[in-house]
């Protein structure tokens, strides 16, 4: 009797604790913990729901966690990633905190953004104010690279 309730608690012990456990889903974006996640470059709490970034390694498909798309930019460059033509890359649309594809997204230049990149992402190129410059993912890339906007 002793030994049989001794197996079935085991046994509960170990169904709670595959049930407890957070599911991770390999490759894919990842839930964000707002104002725990920190940057995986400059190490700063996550906060701001408009400028977020993460990278995804395809061939390992670990997720690297920004606060800005400059950082994850000049992370790429910095660790020497080898990996980067392959990454898939997402950022936070300004307007509406949506993710999408960092790659297809349009960027202005007129924001303040966690770490003063300026670049806000955007999904449609109709949603960025008239007037303001426009530029693509490669564009983007280029200026933060050289230290510009």
């Amino acid at each position: 009797m002793v030994n049989t309730l001794f197996k079935l608690l085991a046994l509960l012990f170990f169904a709670f604790m595959l049930i407890a456990c957070e599911k991770k889903i390999v490759g894919e974006r990842q839930e964000m913990h707002w104002d725990r996640d920190m940057c995986d470059r400059c190490k700063m709490v996550i906060s701001e729901r408009k400028h977020a970034v993460q990278v995804i390694n395809q061939k390992t498909g670990r997720t690297y966690k920004f606060d800005d798309i400059g950082c994850a930019i000049l992370w790429f460059k910095e660790e020497s990633i080898d990996w980067k033509n392959q990454a898939k890359i997402w950022i936070t649309d300004i307007k509406t905190s949506k993710w999408i594809d960092a790659r297809t997204a349009y960027y202005d230049t007129m924001n303040i953004t966690p770490m003063s990149y300026g670049f806000g992402g955007h999904e449609k190129k109709e949603s960025i104010q008239k007037g303001f410059e426009i530029v693509d993912f490669n564009e983007m890339s280029k200026r933060i690279l050289e230290g510009g906007r």
